[in-house]
Formats: structure tokens, C-alpha cells, sequence
């Protein structure tokens, strides 16, 4: 059951006091966009409509929103009562972090990421969520992520970001397949090969910007929702993929079989990992400490396996 966050019933809370989003988004220091997708997301979540929002006569609680922003205002001074029960007078770092992380290359990233950041902060409270841009984008815009890792494509405005890894695009082949012999394929050599395509966004609009610049048109073969297919079917050698180098990548499928990985000639749709965030906002001390020991964790990554 999908549940409020506490974000969500801050800016709740706070609607009552004002007669205009713009006034309620100053105060909260949000986009007014940004707030209006919040209410959205609660309203659906609540199941039923607490404001009525119209351009010309502001906003304006319906009773089931007075009482929802009443308990929501409960629930926020409460929360504040108990984190200042917790100071950080002694420097330690206490609560929750939420962190979101692209499907294609969550399992080389996270456990990475994760590995001695408990002993690090014994006090943080990690959480993560997997998915793509449609699913991640939307959660930092409506405050359920403090961060997520995505690759540098096709990003809307409105966010700032930091750049975790350099990355590119990368062959993957069976092992006999003739192409593998060589160490650099172009995409002309790929063009009428089987390829399995990684189906999600962005990476499927990107794959296809990526031929299309060059005048091709890809052979798909099949399109499969997670990396993990694409490199099974690899390894079947019913396809090649088109997929971004990444960390702790060992040589072979999840069964065991093993593929080819080639580089791409000339190198490719050139991008990185990078940690995403509401531009209109700031990182907490939680959310830096964590991604101050992504970026050192993923300085350590390549090569392992």
C-alpha cells in the first residue's frame, strides 16, 4: 500500500496558511510545478481531492484536504519534536536518506556504494529505490528521493547534477560470434546483426538517435526490459547488445555463460553516471555524506569483478 512520505505532508501542512500556490511554493522553497505535482501525487494517494486549484482564484482546501493538512501539521511537529531529541551537537549524522538508482546498472553501483557506509554512519537509514527515468524523475520532483543516479541523457531542465562516472557506449557479443574477433566494432558492422535492445527510457530513444545520426536503421531482434535479459540472450547467442560500460561488469551472464564485451568505433554516445536533484533545492548532510561515498566507492569499481 502506497503510503505519504513525510515531505508530502510538510507541504500539506502548510497549504491552509496560504491562499495561492506561488505564496504556499515561496514559503516551502519549491517551484510552484513542483508543489502542484506533490498534491497531485497525495491526492492520489489519499484517493479523493483536498484542493481546488485554479489559476484565477487560488487554492482552496476542500474539508477532506482541512483535515488531511490538520493531521499532516500532527504529524510534522512531531517528527520535528523527535529530531531535535537526536542533535547533531555531537557531529554524528542520524535519519533517513531515500536514494534512487537507473535499472541497468543498479546491482554494479549499489552494493558498492553501500559497502562500509553503515560503519561510516551507523545513524543513516538507507533507503533505494530501482527504476527508470519515468519512475525516478517524478519521485525527486515530488520529494519522495533525496537523490537519484541516472545516466546524462536526455535529462530534463530543472535539475542539478554531479558527475559520479565517465561511461560509454560498449559491444556485447557471444564469443564466437565473427565480430568478436576484432577489438573495435562500428555500428555499419552491426547494422543487419540481431540486436537484443535494452527497452527503457532513456536508453531506447538513445540507441535509436544513435543509428539514425549515422543514416542506419537497427536490426531489433528483440527488446527486453532489464540488462540482465539482454545479456542472457547474448549469451544464447541470439543477439548482440548495445549497453554503457559499468563497474564490477564481470564477463558472462547470470547463468554463467560467457559473452564478449568489444568497444564501440569510433566511441559512441559518450555520457555519464551523475547524481540528480531538484535544482530549486539542496542535498541534506545524509544525502552528501552518501553520495560523497558513492563517487569515492566508484573510483575503486572499475576492474573489479
Amino acid at each position: 500500500m502506497a503510503r505519504f512520505s513525510l515531505r508530502q505532508l510538510e507541504l500539506l501542512a502548510e497549504l491552509p496558511r496560504h491562499s495561492t500556490l506561488g505564496s504556499a511554493a515561496t514559503e516551502l522553497n519549491i517551484s510552484e510545478s513542483a508543489l502542484s505535482q506533490a498534491i497531485t501525487a497525495v491526492e492520489k494517494i489519499a484517493g479523493e481531492q483536498l484542493c481546488v486549484r485554479r489559476k484565477s482564484h487560488g487554492v482552496r482546501m476542500t474539508p477532506a484536504g482541512q483535515y488531511f493538512a490538520a493531521k499532516a501539521a500532527r504529524i510534522v511537529a512531531d517528527s520535528e519534536e523527535l529530531a531535535e531529541s537526536f542533535p547533531r551537537s555531537d557531529g554524528a549524522l542520524r535519519g533517513p536518506v531515500s536514494i534512487g538508482c537507473f535499472a541497468s546498472f543498479a546491482s554494479h553501483v549499489v552494493p558498492s556504494m553501500l559497502e562500509g557506509f553503515r560503519t561510516l554512519h551507523p545513524g543513516i537509514d538507507v533507503t533505494v529505490r530501482v527504476g527508470t527515468h519515468d519512475d525516478l524523475l517524478p519521485a525527486l520532483e515530488n520529494g519522495e528521493l533525496d537523490l537519484a543516479l541516472v545516466y546524462d541523457l536526455l535529462l530534463p531542465t530543472g535539475f542539478a547534477k554531479r558527475v559520479i562516472y565517465e561511461t560509454r557506449l560498449e559491444v556485447v557479443l557471444h564469443p564466437e560470434h565473427p565480430l568478436a574477433a576484432k577489438d573495435s566494432i562500428t555500428l555499419t558492422e552491426l547494422e543487419d546483426e540481431p540486436l537484443i535492445n535494452y527497452e527503457s527510457s532513456p536508453s531506447t530513444e538513445n540507441t535509436r538517435r544513435l543509428f539514425a545520426e549515422a543514416g542506419l536503421h537497427p536490426n531489433v531482434a528483440y527488446s527486453l526490459p532489464q540488462v540482465v535479459l539482454v545479456n542472457a540472450m547474448v549469451g544464447r547467442g541470439l543477439g548482440y547488445g548495445l549497453l554503457y560500460a559499468r563497474p564490477n561488469n564481470p564477463p558472462h551472464t547470470l547463468d554463467g555463460l560467457p559473452v564478449a564485451i568489444r568497444d564501440l568505433e569510433p566511441p559512441n554516445s559518450p555520457s555519464a553516471v551523475v547524481a540528480i536533484w531538484p535544482r530549486n533545492s539542496t542535498p541534506g548532510p545524509r544525502a552528501e555524506a552518501l553520495l560523497e561515498h558513492c563517487i569515492a566507492a566508484m573510483d575503486g569499481a572499475w576492474g573489479r569483478v
